[in-house]
């Protein structure tokens, strides 16, 4: 399905990709924070800068329009802010991979809206979501993580499948003119969003 048509007006669009941007930032500094060596807080750091850098950019959009990212944001805050609380996890190994499948799960949908917007915009939006997410130093630290104790395996798969659901839910509130009807048209999206968070899992070892 061609998601164009569905793709919300520029500023609502920038808007809530902006500030699931700065959530996943907010979510990256915790895990800089709880991080067991000074190793694993300098790699993690470097994701959450690539995600400030992403927020960044949407924001730049947003002015580019004449309009201040917060204002423009903050239609979306409480939702996005009790979606992260909700799905922040009970410690370092789950907030890692919450960052890595909320982040991966929100870019691979927010990409595909972006096809349906107006201009230059697409393309510079697209190119900015498409950029290095870093997801290469959380699956070493997962990886590290599980390998010195394989017992973490089935709570972070676990993990992993309750935040496909609440993602998904985030996803789909971004939509012009949510209805069933296109509930049932987007079951070929979700289906590509849920194989590609498939792939993600399996990177880690773990079942999706």
């Amino acid at each position: 399905m061609d998601l164009a048509e569905l793709t919300p007006e520029l500023l609502p669009y920038l808007g809530q990709a902006a500030y699931a941007q700065l959530a996943v930032f907010e979510t990256l500094s915790r895990a800089v924070s709880l991080a067991p060596t000074a190793a694993s807080k300098e790699a993690i750091s470097r994701v959450a800068a690539l995600s400030l850098a992403r927020h960044h950019g949407l924001a730049a959009e947003i002015r580019r329009k004449g309009q201040e990212p917060g204002a423009v944001m903050a239609p979306f805050a409480s939702t996005i802010d009790d979606y992260a609380r909700d799905t922040l996890g009970a410690d370092w190994y789950e907030t890692l991979v919450t960052c890595y499948v909320t982040s991966g799960l929100l870019n691979d949908f927010q990409r595909q809206l972006a096809a349906g917007l107006a201009g230059d915009v697409s393309t510079r939006v697209t190119q900015l979501l498409s950029g290095d997410d870093g997801h290469g130093f959380i699956v070493s630290e997962l990886r590290a993580a599980i390998d010195a104790n394989p017992r973490l395996a089935s709570r972070l798969a676990m993990w992993g499948r309750r935040l496909v659901g609440d993602t998904l839910l985030i996803a789909r509130s971004s939509l012009k003119n949510a209805t069933r009807q296109n509930d049932e048209r987007l079951e070929p999206v979700f289906t590509e969003l849920i194989a590609a968070h498939t792939r993600r899992m399996d990177v880690l070892g773990l079942t999706a």
